[in-house]
């Protein structure tokens, strides 16, 4: 399972829409962080009545001209999505089309009002004559887990010195800094967005700024570089496939009825006359895009091409509430997602290019958990394939999860099963006590010296979610009892995340106590548990990594669906 990483954005996606007139500037205020953000929403209707619109947050300089990818406007309702943020926002316009009230939501809901706005509104800011500490300059976040790559990019302006900043392996760019301030060889900007500041002083030859990064009530070390070669700045993926494709690629989207969700998605089609095998990939846990992009990689991408090449249909969309897909991601559990998927075998079978007695699931992480859900129940399931499944209860996966995640980051072995003696008691704890005051009282007793305060409300939310209390408490092993279809589980043997010595056995047992004759577990040696070739299978490593997916684990699963 991929849990969340030190940096959340929080920032704010054209479509057709009817109903009221929502063209012009809309003003909003944001309250994050302790600070207050100011929002224009500029809206623009076309001649056939579709609507498209940016977004400027005009207290953060360059924060201007953030596309909004998606907008939807049915009846009263609006609905946008901004990929560049991950986020979304949803409001309800009033019946004199002045305001908008609702909620912006990304990593947690946000209340957001918009009114119409005549007034000029300042959001450019004017270059002027560069400074000597203009340009790129870059460092490393060392989490403990995963080391994270931090770039500032410092402009001078009329205005004085304004700042964006990227965190490259978590696929974010443009965070706009609230303020940058310079006094003398000291140097400290401000994001408050993501509630994060860094503070430091420069080198006497200015190449350097060694200082720290605070975020959440965590502070860590980081020591920025003056980039002297715009190369170090972009990310070694080799296998991202280049345009032109040798197949056809779509963008759809179809409609999950049962939970009023319209999932958006690329579909990839091979050259040929078809009819053909088709798959629908399925994200692991977290809020992905359809490409399930993590740490720089694309994996599904990757996957998705690999596969298309080899004569298979790929559907791969993004989760609810995510990218394009409408819906509250956070408000769903497992099973929830699960029906997402089902509305994706169900738009498959309209395609005349698909066999629609071949079609399958390939499940990654959670999205392993979910392959099999499915095919328990759904005859239309042709096989599955588990990268990196569960075999057991999620109570059981976490705490193993983080002592060899500990282990593998160069913590001792005791000290690691410490840390997850106490998580499987917190975990124990968010499952028995029914009384809510009682366990977020236990459960802030626990964490205290161990989490730092700031970060402790938080963290109960996290595990007291719909989403966890069901995590933690599903078994798979009751689904994969009634599963005939042919299945392929796979793991890394240096899968930290989801280990294969925990998992693989109870997924073999319960296969063979389904009767199943068709199916073939392996545990791949040395690769991740993004099935990369690895060193330690520590996250640490996902980002540095150029390889998203080993061709042993892409030929193994290319050869094993061709075969059915």
């Amino acid at each position: 399972m991929k849990r969340g990483l030190v940096l959340i954005l929080v920032f704010m996606g054209a479509g057709l829409a009817r109903a009221q007139d929502i063209a012009g500037d809309w003003l909003g205020t944001l309250s994050a962080g302790g600070a207050e953000l100011r929002l224009v929403l500029h809206v623009t209707k076309g001649a056939d009545g579709s609507l498209k619109a940016t977004l400027d947050s005009i207290d953060q300089p360059g924060a201007n001209g953030i596309p909004v990818n998606s907008i939807t406007l049915k009846g009263s309702k609006l609905s946008l999505g901004i990929d560049a943020v991950h986020g979304t926002y949803e409001g309800k316009v009033a019946a004199d089309a002045q305001t908008i009230s609702g909620t912006w939501t990304q990593g947690q809901p946000l209340p957001l009002e918009f009114k119409r706005t005549t007034a000029p509104l300042k959001t450019e800011h004017k270059p002027a004559k560069p400074s000597d500490i203009d340009g790129d300059w870059m460092g490393s976040l060392d989490t403990g887990a995963v080391k994270l790559r931090i770039v500032f990019h410092i402009v001078n302006t009329e205005d004085g010195l304004t700042a964006t900043m990227d965190s490259p392996d978590q696929g974010a760019k443009g965070i706009p800094a609230t303020s940058v301030t310079r006094d003398g060889a000291s140097l400290k900007i401000e994001a408050k967005s993501i509630g994060g500041m860094f503070e430091g002083k420069f080198a006497a030859d200015l190449s350097s700024v060694d200082g720290k990064w605070s975020q959440g009530g965590g502070t860590m070390p980081l020591v920025l570089k003056k980039v002297k070669d715009k190369a170090e700045l972009e990310l070694k993926r080799p296998q991202v496939p280049v345009k032109p494709y040798p197949y056809r690629e779509e963008e759809v989207t179809y409609d999950n009825k049962v939970q009023s969700v319209t999932l958006a998605a690329t579909l990839t089609i091979p050259q040929g006359k078809g009819p053909f095998p088709a798959v629908v990939l399925i994200t692991g846990s977290g809020s992905q895009d359809r490409d399930e992009s993590l740490m720089g990689h694309q994996p599904f991408l990757i996957l998705s091409d690999y596969l298309t090449r080899r004569g298979i249909v790929v559907l791969r969309a993004d989760d609810r509430g995510t990218g394009k897909s409408t819906g509250d991601f956070k408000a769903g559990t497992t099973a929830d997602f699960a029906t997402d998927t089902e509305a994706g075998i169900a738009y498959l079978k309209t395609r005349p290019e698909v066999d629609q007695h071949k079609i399958g699931l390939i499940g990654h992480s959670e999205g392993g958990l979910i392959a099999p859900m499915i095919a328990a129940r759904n005859k239309d399931v042709a096989f599955i394939v588990m990268m990196a499944g569960t075999g057991v209860p999620g109570d059981q996966i976490l705490p193993a999860q983080s002592e060899a995640i500990e282990v593998a980051s160069g913590k001792s072995p005791e000290e690691a099963a410490k840390d997850a003696a106490k998580e499987r008691e917190m975990l124990r704890l968010v499952v028995t006590e029914k009384n809510e005051a009682a366990l977020e009282k236990e459960l802030r007793e626990k964490m205290t010296g161990d989490v730092p305060d700031a970060q402790i409300g938080a963290a109960i939310t996290q595990i007291t979610s719909t989403w966890f209390r069901y995590f933690l408490t599903y078994d798979p092993a009751a689904a994969l009892r009634k599963v005939t279809c042919p299945v392929l589980a796979i793991n890394g043997s240096l899968d930290k995340q989801v280990l294969p010595s925990q998992n693989l056995p109870p997924i073999r047992k319960a296969l063979e106590e389904a009767g199943n004759k068709h199916f073939e577990i392996d545990e791949l040696p040395g690769l991740n548990h993004l099935f990369q070739a690895a060193t330690t299978g520590a996250i640490s490593e996902y980002a540095e990594i150029e390889e998203t997916m080993s061709p042993v684990a892409l030929e193994k699963m290319g050869n094993w669906i061709l075969k059915q």
